[in-house]
């Protein structure tokens, strides 16, 4: 098939890099560049980068809202347009020119976590599963018809990066396996959905008034950005892994090693972060930071449970 992409960051990758071996990809659509680095030079994104290493056209317009840009698309002569974390929505005359229309990798199982952050979402909100479904578009906001879907276990370890890198992979795969069926899809029900609202950093701050179950998946959940933290000593220091732990005691109290008391039970840090320095494991970290008996919350920001 001749197939135009649409994506930007480096969960899009996989998809494109699969589609590329399997069909022709005519054309690969992605975010400008955006300022970058402590020089703040305009830097491409992974989808830009990987798209000119496979040797394939890339344009990245502002927006698609302009007569020129909808006729240079609709110039393409696509069979289909696959959309993975784009960024920019799609008016109508993009979704109706290639002739197969425009499909979407979305990470969550539809139609629950519709919108821009479904895996932090799902982890925030305590899900046992999440997944991958390949959507048919339309004006709506994920609210398309579904052709497949495939689930996966969010386990007790697993945060959104470890989440992320295997629903891309998943995705990557299930696009291609639409593409040698028939394009069937099936309407979404309209019960069960829940919007995925951008992540906010106003969220990150650890309240450690609230229960520990809560705690820990806000760590899992928002890691590796924007990161939940916390103070010590006056510090912000961002706390990237952890797990539910035994022990009892006042909340932010520091039971034993990295093992912090909530309002309910306790979790105990794996991997954290200072500021200006990389993660390290929490021993390591410990060596050069000593921990007062109790720690400072963060903002105390409440996470909206779906």
């Amino acid at each position: 098939m001749r197939v135009v992409f649409m994506g930007t960051p480096d969960f899009s990758v996989p998809a494109l890099e699969a589609l590329h071996a399997a069909h022709e990809v005519v054309c690969v659509y992605t975010q400008p560049p955006r300022p970058a680095g402590r020089g703040k030079k305009e830097r491409p994104g992974p989808v830009h980068r990987r798209a000119l290493e496979l040797g394939l056209t890339v344009r990245h317009p502002a927006r698609l809202r302009s007569a020129e840009d909808q006729a240079e698309f609709a110039a393409l002569g696509a069979d289909v347009a696959v959309v993975a974390a784009y960024g920019l929505i799609l008016p109508q005359p993009i979704l109706d020119a290639p002739r197969l229309g425009c499909l979407n990798i979305h990470a969550s199982l539809l139609p629950r976590w519709r919108g821009a952050a479904p895996i932090h979402r799902a982890i925030l909100a305590g899900d046992a599963e999440t997944g991958i479904c390949i959507m048919r578009m339309e004006a709506g906001l994920d609210t398309g018809p579904v052709i497949a879907c495939e689930a996966t276990p969010i386990g007790p370890e697993d945060t959104t990066a470890t989440v992320h890198d295997r629903l891309a992979a998943m995705g990557a795969a299930g696009i291609v396996a639409a593409l040698e069926g028939d394009l069937a899809a099936v309407p979404q029900p309209d019960a069960g959905v829940t919007y995925a609202a951008k992540i906010d950093k106003a969220e990150a701050g650890i309240d450690w008034t609230r229960p520990a179950v809560e705690v820990d998946r806000q760590i899992r959940g928002l890691s590796p950005f924007p990161g939940a933290w916390c103070l010590v000593e006056g510090e912000r220091v961002k706390l990237l892994h952890s797990r539910l732990a035994d022990g009892q005691g006042a909340p932010g109290e520091v039971l034993e090693g990295f093992t912090i008391a909530c309002g309910q039970g306790a979790v105990t840090i794996t991997l954290a972060q200072r500021e200006g320095k990389r993660p390290v494991g929490a021993e390591d970290l410990l060596r050069g930071l000593t921990l007062p008996k109790r720690l400072d919350s963060g903002s105390g920001a409440v996470i909206t449970k779906a």
